[in-house]
């Protein structure tokens, strides 16, 4: 069989690096490559950019006895990205971000622009290196929409080769339609764990869904989180109850714990974790 392909933008920073320090422990436990690719605006850069991918080829190798493969690419972040992908048949992007702020890469206003439109998962890390596990501990934000139950392959997917505990939350309605379709969501997360023998905690919140965004960062940092795995649902939640920086106030969180961002799919697509599909 082919092996799986990751994808690893940089731009040669702190974050970069610890991209890449994710990547190498993913695709030693799923048997996958890993492509680390810098994109230049202008040919006159791409001497350059070649030279400082060759030096990061080799410090992987030294850093983490990982061969890795390089491309160094004229164009944008926010297009090249998902061509990339595309092109090569990539099953999963990791890259860093700077947070709120930042230079040359993406920050987390603007990694939304790359992950739009993706049609694999998008890994996103901050400065936080991965553990010697890798992520044993997985926060499962469900919401109010059927499209967030969309994430339950692959979250159990990444359980099964971490051997990750789920830690499911749910905000708290009161109001007994909104209250009724969080408790099919979870319901339907739990028998779809219990069946797979995936271990798992269930909590509501104390916050709404207009607040669920502090909610889930909150849970994350109490149950010492590794990983946090989240839709892309931007303005398109039910009644728009979910804020727009939901999904960018997740990925910066404080505490660096890495989001995985997963956009809505119509159809089955195939990531390293696993399949995902629009389920019910």
């Amino acid at each position: 069989m082919k092996k799986k392909l990751i994808i690893v933008p940089t731009d040669f920073s702190k974050v970069g690096h610890t991209a890449l320090n994710h990547a190498v422990k993913v695709a030693q436990t799923t048997a996958s490559h890993i492509l680390l690719v810098h994109i230049v605006p202008d040919v006159e850069f791409l001497t350059e950019a070649k030279a400082k991918l060759v030096a990061a080829q080799k410090l992987a190798k030294e850093e983490y006895q990982f061969e890795i493969d390089v491309l160094a690419r004229v164009g944008t972040i926010y297009e090249d990205v998902s061509e990339v992908v595309e092109e090569l048949d990539a099953s999963l992007v990791i890259m860093g971000t700077h947070g709120l702020r930042g230079m040359q890469f993406i920050t987390g206003s603007r990694a939304l622009r790359v992950v739009t439109g993706g049609n694999v998962p998008f890994l996103i890390v901050q400065e936080k290196e991965i553990g010697p596990n890798g992520y044993d501990d997985i926060v499962v934000p469900l919401d109010l929409n059927q499209e967030t139950k969309q994430k339950l392959n692959l979250v159990a997917a990444t359980a099964k080769y971490f051997n990750s505990k789920v830690h499911i939350i749910v905000p708290g309605e009161t109001d007994d339609f909104l209250k009724n379709q969080i408790t099919r969501n979870m319901n339907f997360a739990k028998s779809y764990f219990d069946e797979l023998g995936i271990p798992y905690t269930t909590h509501i919140s104390e916050e709404k869904s207009d607040d669920f965004d502090d909610a889930v960062i909150r849970h994350a940092h109490d149950v010492k989180a590794d990983l946090i795995c989240i839709m892309n649902l931007p303005g398109s939640s039910l009644a728009h109850i979910i804020g727009t920086n939901y999904v960018q106030n997740i990925i910066t969180n404080k505490d660096h714990i890495p989001v995985m961002v997963l956009n809505p799919k119509e159809t089955t697509t195939v990531s390293i974790f696993g399949a995902y599909s629009g389920i019910g």
